[in-house]
């Protein structure tokens, strides 16, 4: 049985079973579609590099710890006065069950004390910022402030801080402030020199389109300079958070009253060597952690990652 369907003038025969269309002629007589191409996948970084590069990362820092332990460990079992690494744990764990206990001034856990220590560095080093910075940016840009200032910090700088604290007793009467008075004058050179430094060294160019366009001093300093010195600003913020934190164990071990350096003291004297090789350690790790924490700052805010 056969039939015919008439399109476009022309006659199209069909047969039983098959159907045919106008859409399905011209797909008979268009050319085939070209195939798919799928896109190149990547390569996928093989286990073995991934857990290398996590082994690299991981075994240093874990070896020289190890290292550290074992050095530690022979010094205490060769016959000397030094506790080693087990007695030392065990006083850690009783010191940390409840590092925020307050019996008193004079008998508070050590957690109190690195916080203490930790609103006195803030503090002195608030006001070596809030001095220190400003400073910085006036010596850079005017030579004759440079001129007239660069002798008195060349002889004022190389002055080791705790010789600054009897001054700050003198003039304060009372040992927390002297001790804030040290962190004070030892931050701000580092925090100077370096400003001074990034503000020298802003290309000429920049003052120049400055001084073509008749920007204010405050545009040229909030538009021009700061960005370009804020690298150098950071990494003077750094050395001066690092050099404070030095600096207020030894002054509170002189000064006395709450702290991490007045408690390594007292630890002393009650000859509790296990306490002062822990405070050792902690005094290390908040370091670190500020240490840490301003990098990260300085590479959040560096052109090379921007």
């Amino acid at each position: 049985m056969s039939a015919a369907i008439i399109a476009s003038d022309k006659v199209v025969p069909m047969t039983a079973g098959s159907v045919a269309t106008p859409a399905r002629a011209a797909n008979e007589s268009a050319p085939p579609a070209p195939p798919v191409v799928a896109a190149p996948r990547e390569p996928r970084t093989p286990v073995s590099e991934i857990l290398m590069s996590i082994f690299k990362a991981v075994f240093p820092p874990i070896a020289g710890i190890v290292l550290l332990i074992a050095v530690w460990a022979l010094l205490a079992g060769s016959g000397g006065s030094i506790p080693g690494p087990l007695p030392v744990w065990e006083a850690a764990k009783v010191l940390f069950a409840d590092p925020f206990y307050n019996n008193g001034p004079n008998d508070m856990g050590i957690g109190w004390n690195v916080l203490s220590s930790l609103q006195r560095v803030g503090i002195g080093f608030g006001f070596a910022a809030l001095v220190g910075i400003p400073l910085g940016f006036i010596i850079g840009r005017f030579a004759f402030m440079n001129a007239m200032l660069d002798p008195i910090i060349s002889l004022l700088r190389p002055v080791s801080p705790l010789a600054w604290l009897p001054i700050g007793l003198l003039v304060f009467k009372q040992a927390d402030p002297a001790a804030t008075w040290t962190i004070f004058i030892c931050s701000i050179w580092p925090m100077i020199i370096n400003t001074a430094v990034g503000v020298q060294r802003v290309p000429q160019d920049y003052m120049n389109v400055a001084r073509v366009l008749d920007l204010s001093e405050w545009k040229i300093v909030t538009k021009i300079l700061f960005p370009s010195v804020l690298p150098y600003m950071l990494t003077g913020i750094r050395l001066s958070i690092g050099t404070a934190w030095l600096v207020i164990v030894a002054a509170e071990m002189l000064t006395g009253g709450v702290g991490i350096g007045f408690w390594v003291w007292d630890e002393w004297n009650n000859l509790k060597v296990e306490h002062i090789i822990i405070a050792i350690f902690v005094i290390g790790i908040v370091g670190l952690l500020l240490e840490q924490f301003l990098l990260l700052l300085a590479r959040r805010f560096s052109y090379g990652n921007s």
